[in-house]
């Protein structure tokens, strides 16, 4: 059997494996990286990116059923479905071609197989065994299930709606989270009907909660039906159809039922508990700086207990490589990790909701405002409704901001430096913002929170 050794081996060639390894050689590491099926990882294949594009796909449709408001006269014929997914696929193809030049030019030797890791930082590949100064686990995460529910036929996950050959007339959708949301927003969007099963007692339950039911009332205007408080009792499917019955009785009928409750780590086969490395739950034990239990293995993005978001993953790798180099990174929290539901509207925030803000400091403690993007002439242009709140603590720093509204997850960057820099509103205020901006928003709301509101009250 021969060994082949590094100074780094990585399992698994997603955001984060894949960050770890171009990082690791730019600080003049030898890096082995081993990837299962493609370097990409579920982001690029069948999350984010294919996501994201048909979503966009779905803007495009609505903005051209909507053209006639604008004085542009365009019709709307329906969806190529082929040709979407050719669209989608070649942005896919594209950017894998591209990961995969990077990551030949910068001299990382990518590994085709499954791996099992052992104790003495080793991981092997069928016959082959692949050793390592230091072992980074990056495998990520598959969609999760819920016990009473049997992926197939018409009961999808993710993945199987992505490769679906229709634009489903209706559809249900299990869980109102990001990825629930984004599919049903998505599906609106390209003609279904579509209706979302959620427990909680919001949509995306994790964002604050003014931010939600803005969603769910816009969501309610594009006619997207929801159940909320309620969780489901028993799924049933027949040939051309399935159901869906809540625990109060309530029965959602539809083409399709997408399963969209989460995603959980992918570490049951890769031999961990005989290598000595503790998980709980099924996610890797690490300490803050990502070490695991076994000195000189670390775990990075989803396997690590926290937000399973692409970019979380990709900055923990970064974090990892200059880690075992000996550089001493610093360590950013998870509350300064932005957050974005690429729905219409779309959904972005970093650092604490105003509840959890009051549950760390006190009510009296805590402050926040709320701008309305109706007072935005920027998105008012965009035709979007929503709102940006800013929460901080009495005198004292930004601690979090909330936005809704069609692209403002691209005004989170602004956003998550106020809150990493724990910038005060007074900071803020004096810096100018380019007009017509939706970015106007968020300064006005630092002008609100610093005492001198120029459009709001």
């Amino acid at each position: 059997m021969a060994i082949h050794s590094a100074d780094i081996v990585v399992l698994g060639g997603g955001s984060g494996g894949y960050a770890t390894a171009l990082r690791a050689r730019e600080l003049g590491k030898s890096v082995i990286l081993i990837e299962k099926d493609k370097v990409g990882g579920t982001c690029l294949h069948r999350g984010c990116i294919p996501t994201k594009a048909m979503l966009h796909a779905g803007e495009v449709a609505d903005a051209t059923r909507e053209a006639s408001q604008l004085g542009v006269n365009a019709h709307f014929d329906g969806v190529d479905v082929g040709a979407l997914h050719g669209y989608r696929d070649k942005i896919v193809s594209k950017k894998f071609q591209g990961l995969q030049g990077l990551l030949s030019t910068r001299g990382v030797t990518v590994v085709s197989g499954e791996g099992v890791v052992s104790s003495d930082r080793t991981v092997s590949v069928g016959s082959e065994t692949y050793q390592g100064d230091a072992l980074v686990i990056a495998t990520g995460s598959a969609s999760r299930t819920l016990p009473g529910i049997e992926i197939g036929g018409r009961v999808l996950t993710s993945e199987e709606a992505l490769a679906l050959p229709e634009i489903p007339a209706r559809v249900a959708v299990l869980g109102g989270g990001v990825i629930g949301v984004e599919f049903a927003s998505m599906w609106r969007s390209l003609g279904a009907d579509v209706s979302i099963i959620e427990a909680a007692d919001h949509l995306v339950p994790a964002e604050d909660v003014d931010v939600s039911k803005g969603l769910e009332r816009a969501f309610r205007k594009r006619g997207i039906a929801f159940s909320l408080g309620t969780p489901f009792a028993t799924v049933a499917q027949t040939s051309d159809a399935v159901e869906v019955t809540l625990a109060n009785g309530d029965i959602h009928a539809a083409d399709y039922l997408l399963v969209a409750v989460g995603r959980a780590p992918v570490t049951s086969t890769l031999g961990l508990d005989e290598a000595g490395i503790a998980t709980e739950r099924g996610f890797i034990v690490t300490d803050e700086r990502l070490a695991t239990t076994q000195p000189g293995v670390w775990a990075v993005g989803d396997v690590v207990a926290g937000l399973q978001l692409a970019h979380r993953s990709f900055q923990h790798g970064i974090f990892v490589a200059e880690e075992i180099a000996g550089l001493g990174p610093t360590v950013i929290p998870e509350t300064h990790i932005p957050k974005v539901t690429y729905s219409h509207p779309e959904v972005a925030s970093v650092g604490l909701s105003a509840a959890a803000a009051e549950a760390a400091y006190g009510a009296s403690e805590v402050s926040s405002y709320t701008y309305n993007l109706a007072g935005n002439a920027r998105s008012e242009i965009l035709g979007t409704a929503g709102i940006v709140k800013v929460v901080r603590r009495a005198d004292g720093p930004v601690l979090g901001v909330h936005l809704l509204g069609d692209r403002v997850g691209e005004l989170i960057s602004e956003a998550q430096l106020v809150v990493g820099w724990d910038a005060h509103p007074e900071d803020i205020a004096p810096y100018v913002h380019a007009h017509p901006t939706q970015s106007e928003a968020l300064g006005e709301a630092f002008l609100a929170l610093a005492g001198k509101p120029l459009h709001g009250l």
